[in-house]
């Protein structure tokens, strides 16, 4: 059986915080706001993936107001998310995202983003895409106040 799941994830951006996107490490002067790396991007895809297999959200798995997971790794999250589906018998068949970020450009880091997911999920880079838009300077993500990701994966099992 096939299942569809969708992710949506949005996270503030703020000064002295790293910018992790896809569990790379980003150059900029600011980075997002959040109890763990607040990896926008693996939120969303962690969130598609347990929404597939109607398993809730990261939060349920993963509490914010959980001292174990302050300043988690959301790589380490994922592989975790990944477990779960296995032992319920579910395998990944693909997963598509795409990141609205004003800045700064994502194109450079994408492959290596791409290459940490599939790692993550098992599955092979051709079976991950993960594309970057901005928003023409609109909105919260436009105004460079934060970033925001949408995943959609298919499962099966």
């Amino acid at each position: 059986m096939l299942r569809i799941g969708h992710g949506y994830d949005v996270h503030r951006l703020t000064e002295n915080r790293r910018l992790i996107i896809g569990g790379v490490e980003i150059p900029y002067e600011k980075g997002l706001l959040g109890h763990s790396d607040a990896d926008v991007l693996l939120h969303a895809i962690s969130d598609a993936l347990l929404g597939a297999a109607a398993l809730g959200d990261i939060g349920c798995l993963f509490p914010d107001n959980d001292e174990k997971y302050k300043g988690a790794d959301s790589l380490v999250l994922l592989k975790e998310v990944v477990k779960v589906l296995k032992n319920k018998g579910y395998r990944i068949v693909n997963i598509d995202s795409t990141l609205i970020a004003q800045k700064p450009k994502m194109r450079p880091y994408i492959d290596g983003m791409i290459k940490n997911i599939a790692e993550a999920c098992e599955i092979s880079a051709d079976s991950v895409s993960v594309k970057a838009t901005t928003e023409e300077g609109m909105g919260f993500t436009g105004s460079g106040d934060g970033m925001a990701a949408h995943a959609v994966c298919l499962i099966e099992n």
